[in-house]
This record gives structure tokens, sequence and C-alpha cells, in this order.
């Protein structure tokens, strides 16, 4: 019981200490509510797998509500997606329900609560309303309607309601508390008009329920015992709870806020208005583009709803927010489709292969084991014939001593067939390999027993053969965004990290056995990768789309990266100490193309603010960092670290470094003007004549 005990997770818990303290388990029932503006992403998985998972563990309903309160955003469209993913995660609610169902139930205590003088219609504009509130550290002032008569406000509430006056002239306040420490309690609104068509209720209402009026008393109509939401909402949870003291019969279950910390996700963004975006600016195709976090994108790349199920299970459910890694939902990936996908063949850069001692008119069916994982996978039959294509890559014509790939004079195997050696290579006019000519031993066919077949060879290839292939589109699809954090840099737009090279679309020569291939069909292609089909698929063209690599490509990046600025910052050291103006310069060269290669804006800001230091070495690598890398710019740098990067570099004694900063200020005239006093005085006292020369260009 104590192990048990200790796995619970903090709301968990909190269930197990309101049962233990009478409530009946009867009365469970949570309830998940979108609001349908936008399709749902993985960081709502985390919420429908807790508050599903919480259902299944109490044997508890859960409903599926649509907090459709803003005809504005929201649309059926976003309704039928929400179901439909729901559905693929393998969840099924209790009840479908509406926050629309409740309008008249809502409008109705809207006017007991003007009747019981806790409610009154504001007539000022929106502008007046924020500046009336305060500030979090002024108190906020009553409005010059707040004491309208309970009569005048029924009046102008029942003339809201049946749409005599425009859009934004009036609006239902609480009145509650203009001088709260908690600002949301100061008089929030309650209804606005809009006179827009709902996708449900389409022209009958002309006023709407604000969120937060609308989302408690949702879960008292339903009766949620337990009303579970993210982090951000726990300064609403006063309001959540005076709304309901309002309406609240001791003879129903009151529904409780709990609040836990949501899915941030590194390298990708979780706004829904952020994501709208994305699909507006056409930078994706649609809200289900396999770039996109959304559940519908990860499932048309090729996830599998275990593997986002898993996922979300080993994150867990806690307090405080913290930041996943990416590479952890492409684990739970892989480990699933490790376990489940049907390994083939496809080459997706061909070569030409001749083996020029098999006989022109001869096909074999060689025996190819579908899933060396699943032993109940069995086997299929693979066409070999004398013609292949391999991968381009996997040649090179004059090998290093540890490429164990094929090469001239060497041997390969190639997987489930035979052991082949490069003779020859056809050229054309360009010096671009056409054609590869090999042998190929007889007696080295995979899996017969021979002797020749038990031999040790350099590696084993993929291949296809070339008459029996099929042609494919495939799209070799990568992370959306280059940084890891592309939403959190206030000098940078989010847009500005998009990976160009987000998405590559190749043609591809498959197997014939993917010839009968269907829409969620899911293959690993031997040594390239897991690949779906997509549904842009048809009878006379198939589409794959590449859901992840064999091997997490983003962390060896990463990792080579942050490797690559250590060793570069001893390469400085280096440069720094040369005395031979020759290997100085090739140093330098070095170092340069070192800077320029890495791609993570993140890394390259976080290593210059961490080089602002007494050391003439470290402000010279910040500088040449600053200058030479397009991922980042003087624009990107905290203002109060670029102001210390440039007053300790011009005061450095290393000449190098002077003369960086000053070509650094040059480029950047806001920093130049704050500077200008202190660059008169270094410019009186400076002998070197080159740093001379820079600062006399530019004073004068």
């Amino acid at each position: 019981m104590a192990t048990e005990e200790k796995s619970l997770h903090f709301i968990e818990q909190i269930i197990e200490e309101n049962l233990s303290n009478g409530f009946s388990s009867d009365k469970l029932r949570f309830r998940f509510p979108p609001e349908p503006n936008g399709y749902l992403h993985i960081g709502h998985a985390k919420s429908i797998c807790l508050q599903f998972g919480l259902g299944l563990r109490y044997n508890a309903p859960v409903n599926l509500r649509f907090d459709d309160t803003n005809p504005a955003k929201e649309e059926q469209e976003y309704v039928d997606a929400i179901k439909e993913d729901l559905q693929w995660l393998g969840f099924h609610w209790d009840e479908e329900r509406y926050a629309s169902d409740y309008f008249q139930q809502l409008y109705d205590w809207a006017v007991l609560m003007i009747k019981k003088g806790v409610a009154y219609v504001d007539s000022q504009s929106s502008e007046a309303i924020a500046i009336q509130k305060g500030t979090p550290t002024q108190a906020g002032v009553d409005g010059p309607f707040r004491n309208r008569s309970i009569a005048e406000n029924l009046a102008l509430f029942e003339g809201m309601k049946n749409g005599d006056f425009p859009e934004g002239t009036h609006v239902l306040r609480a009145k509650i508390d203009m001088s709260s420490k908690n600002m949301l309690l100061r008089d929030p609104l309650m209804y606005r008009i809009l006179h827009r068509h709902h996708h449900r209720t389409a022209n009958d209402w002309k006023i709407y329920p604000m969120y937060d009026f609308a989302h408690g008393e949702s879960d008292y109509i339903e009766q949620i015992s337990h009303s579970i939401c993210t982090l951000e909402f726990v300064m609403h949870k006063e309001l959540y709870n005076w709304f309901l003291d309002q309406i609240y019969d001791s003879n129903k279950v009151r529904p409780h806020q709990y609040e836990f910390a949501r899915l941030n996700l590194n390298y990708t963004v979780m706004s829904k208005r952020k994501l709208l975006q994305l699909v507006q600016d056409k930078i994706v195709t649609g809200w289900d583009d396999p770039r996109m976090p959304t559940i519908s994108g990860l499932r048309r790349r090729g996830y599998t709803a275990h593997s986002i199920r898993k996922f979300c299970d080993i994150i867990g459910v806690a307090k405080r927010e913290n930041v996943i890694d990416y590479s952890l939902l492409e684990f739970c990936l892989r480990e699933d489709l490790n376990k489940n996908a049907p390994r083939v063949m496809a080459v997706l850069d061909p070569i030409k292969v001749v083996i020029t001692n098999y006989p022109e008119d001869k096909e074999e069916f060689l025996d190819a084991e579908n899933n060396p994982e699943d032993s109940t996978a069995g086997f299929r039959k693979l066409p070999f014939s004398r013609e292949l294509y391999l991968e381009r890559e996997d040649f090179l014509e004059q090998a290093p001593a540890k490429f164990f790939r094929l090469s001239l004079g060497n041997e390969v195997r190639l997987k489930n067939a035979y052991i082949i050696k490069a003779e020859s290579i056809s050229k054309d006019s360009q010096g671009n390999i056409t054609e590869i000519q090999v042998s190929y031993d007889t007696d080295s066919l995979s899996g017969s027993g021979s002797e020749a077949s038990k031999r040790k060879v350099a590696g084993t290839l993929h291949w296809v053969s070339i008459k029996h292939a099929i042609k494919a589109e495939v799209r070799l699809y990568d992370r959306l965004f280059t940084d890891e954090a592309p939403d959190t840099h206030k000098e940078k737009n989010f847009l500005d990290f998009i990976n160009q090279n987000s998405l590559q679309t190749v043609v591809g020569y498959l197997e014939p056995s993917l010839n009968t291939a269907q829409l969620g069909d899911q293959f690993q292609f031997q040594r390239l990768g897991y690949f779906a089909i997509d549904k842009d698929s048809n009878s006379s063209e198939l589409v794959f789309n590449k859901t992840v690599g064999l091997k997490d490509a983003w962390e060896e990046k990463g990792k080579k990266e942050a490797n690559l600025l250590m060793a570069t910052q001893k390469e400085i050291n280096k440069y720094v100490k040369e005395k031979d103006q020759t290997v100085a310069q090739i140093g330098l060269v070095s170092i340069l193309d070192n800077i320029k290669s890495i791609d993570n804006y993140t890394l390259l800001n976080q290593t210059i603010v961490k080089n602002i230091k007494n050391d003439a070495n470290a402000l010279l690598f910040a500088n040449l960092i600053l200058q030479h890398s397009d991922k980042i710019t003087f624009k990107d740098i905290d203002p109060e670290s670029l102001a210390k990067l440039y007053n300790m570099s011009i005061k450095s004694q290393l000449v190098a470094v002077r003369i960086l900063t000053l070509q650094n200020l040059q480029a950047n005239t806001a920093s130049l003007l704050v500077f200008k006093n202190l660059l008169l005085e270094i410019q009186a006292k400076e002998k070197n004549e080159a740093v001379l020369a820079i600062l006399n260009a530019m004073l004068f």
C-alpha cells in the first residue's frame, strides 16, 4: 500500500484525501473543456491523458465540454477535429456538452446577480475600463456606472440581450472589489455584446458570457467534482469561487479548482495564436501539417497514439513549470515503432549498380524478415535482379580507413542478399558517378548456411531492384524551428527561427511490397528512419512522410555545436599566443569557420554573455561571435550585457579585442553615441596605429 501511495501524483493524492474524508466516489466527475478556437496540440494531450486517466482510475465519468463562448474565433471545424483527436488517442467521453447549452441558465443567473446588487452594466469604453482598474501596485477606482440602479441595469442588460446596442457600447460587470490585490476581482466582465453567428446557437444570442463566468458555472451545472486546469489559472481560482458563491446550493456538489503545470516542449510553440499565424501566413500547409505540434499534425506525420500517451505518462503531473526536451517525445515514438513497424527497403538518393556477373534475365525472390522485434511478423519475398539502386552516400570512389560501406576494390553485403565487390565506375561529362559496376559472390546468399555466406565484410547496405522498384514522393520532415525556445526571446520574432530545411521532398524508390500500403501504415525504411503513408497518396502515386530518424540527430547536433564552441575557445587561446602571423591567420580562419557553422541561436547568445568577463581571450571570443555569426547581432544581446561587453572590451589590453569592438560599435549607432565620451578619452591615450586609425575615422 505504501508503494502505491508513493506513486500517486498530487492530484490523485487530493482525490484520495477527499474520498477518505467522506466524499462519495459515485460523485466523482471530471471534464476536458477545450475551447473550439483551434486544433489541439501536444500540450493538450497531457491534459487529456490526465483527465481521462483519472476517469479510468476511479471509474468516474469524464465529460467533453466545449467552452464555446466566443463566436468570433470558434468554428465547427475545430469541434470536429477535437473529437477526432480524442478518439484517435483512445479516450471516450461520457457526455458531450457545450457551454452554449447553458446560455439561458447563465443569463438567468446574471439577472439574479443584478437583482442582488452584485452585477451592473458599464457603458465605458474598454480603454477607460482598463485605466479605471488601476495597476498591480495601485488600487482601481469606481467607475461612473458602478452604482446604477437595479432597474436601469436590468433594462440595459435586457436591451443588450435583444440586440438593441452596437458592440462595445455596454458590458456587464461583476461588482466585487476595485481595490483587490487580485486584479481579476476588480469588477471583471461577465458579458459583452457580440453580433456574431455562433456555430451552434446561430443568431439567437447577441450577448455572450466571458470565459471566467461561464467556465465555473458550467462545471457546477455538470456537477464536476474536480475542475483541473493549468497553472496560469491559479489567479483565477478566487474569481471561480466568487462566481460559484453567488449561485451555490449546498445540496449539490461544489466544484473545486486544482492546477497543474502545463506541458512546455522545446523547439516548438504552443500558443494557439502563434499556431494560427503559422497556418494563416502559409508557413505550414494547415493545422495538420506534419511539422505542427498539433495532435492531427503528429498523427499525419506518423506518430502513434500509444507513443503520445506514453510520453504524457513519463513526464507525469507536477506543480512546477518545466521544459521537456522534444527528444523525449521522439524517444517514446521510436520505442513504439521499433516494436511494431515492419522493416522495408527504400532508396531516397539513388545511384545505379550493375552486377556484371549476374545473368541479365535472372530474377530471384529472397526471404526478408518483416520485424526482428516481433517473432510473429513473419517474412516477405523480396525481388533481386542484375540492376539495383543503392544510396549515393553509401559509395566512395576512394574511401578513408573507417568507411564501412562500398568503395572500389572493397566488399559489402546487400541486406538479405549477396556479398558484392565494387570493380569499376562510370562518370558523366561533369565527373559525377552515374553507375557502379560490381561483381557478386554467387555462394554468399544471406541465410544459406554456406561458408561464403558467413564471411565478415565491412558493412551491410540496403538496396532495391530497379526493375521492381516503385516510385514514391517522400517528404523529409524536420523540426519547424531551429531554436529551442523560439518564442521566449523579447528581441526576436518567433518566426525568425523557422527552419528553412524543415521540409525537403525527394523521389524515392521502394521495394514492391509497399505497393499495397494504406493510410495509417507505418514502416521502418532500413538505415533511414521511420516513415508513414500520407493522406495525399492516391492510386497513381504513394506519398510517404518521414516520421523520425533512427537516431536523435538534433541531440547529436546540439552536443557537437556545444563541443565545437568549447574547442573554438581553446583555439582562441592558441591564436592569441601564436607569434607566427601565417600560422595565426590559418588559426583565425578555422575559428571563424567554426563560429559561422553554429546554428543554435540560444547557444551563441549564452556563449557571448558567459564570455563578458575580465579576460582578454574571452572578450575576443565574444566579439568574434558578434561580428561573424549570421545567426545573432548586437540587437539580440541584452542591452545591459552588451554595454558591459563594449565597456570592458574597449579598455582591453589586447589590441585585437579593441579593434573588433570598435568595428562592432561602428555597426551599432545607438551604442556608439553612448560610448562617444569614453572613446574620446581612449583616443587621446591610444598608441596603436591601427586602433587609432579606426577611432579617428569613427569620431571625425
